[in-house]
């Protein structure tokens, strides 16, 4: 499979953000190797293919968040003039309908062979979870089992000394 971008460097720029995989506007523009005014541009000429959840534009504070993450604060230095656009995995697929190039057909397809493949990723590390967790429930009751057995039983009481006879002698 001839790839044009490498799969990692796609893996890479997928993030989290408001419980959803999602990735910038900048990042899919360098990915389908267009600016990302003209991306941005297409997405306003089809905003209604763009609902909510399919994009969102990044809080303040989202956007200060992720500027702190790449370690730059210089805004001019990075040329963002706006709040960046996030698109969920529903709005790349969205963007494959609005812009129409060989490369961007193609790396859409990547795009969702890696979001594919970190869902099944995320499935195995869930079932394997819930696989330690029912082990770590079967031991725990293995371990109160032990415990149990070591521990020692308490000795009878037995009681030491001199007790007075009815006649309140000592013997």
């Amino acid at each position: 499979m001839n790839e044009l971008v490498p799969t990692e460097r796609i893996e890479g720029k997928i993030l989290l953000m408001r419980g959803q995989k999602v990735m910038l506007d900048r990042d899919l523009a360098e990915l389908y190797g267009v600016p990302t005014k003209r991306l941005n541009e297409q997405v306003k000429r089809n905003i209604k293919r763009f609902p909510e959840d399919f994009m969102f534009q990044l809080t303040k504070e989202e956007f200060e968040n992720w500027r702190s993450q790449i370690a730059t604060s210089n805004s001019e230095k990075m040329g963002i003039r706006r709040k960046p656009c996030a698109f969920t995995e529903h709005g790349i697929l969205m963007l494959s309908s609005v812009l129409n190039s060989e490369r961007a057909i193609q790396v859409n397809i990547q795009i969702m062979r890696a979001f594919t493949k970190l869902r099944r990723m995320l499935a195995t590390n869930e079932e394997l979870r819930k696989k330690i967790k029912e082990h770590d429930i079967k031991f725990e009751i293995v371990f109160e089992a032990i415990e149990k057995l070591i521990t020692p039983l308490p000795a009878k009481e037995i009681k030491i000394g001199f007790r007075p006879d009815e006649e309140g002698m000592i013997r």
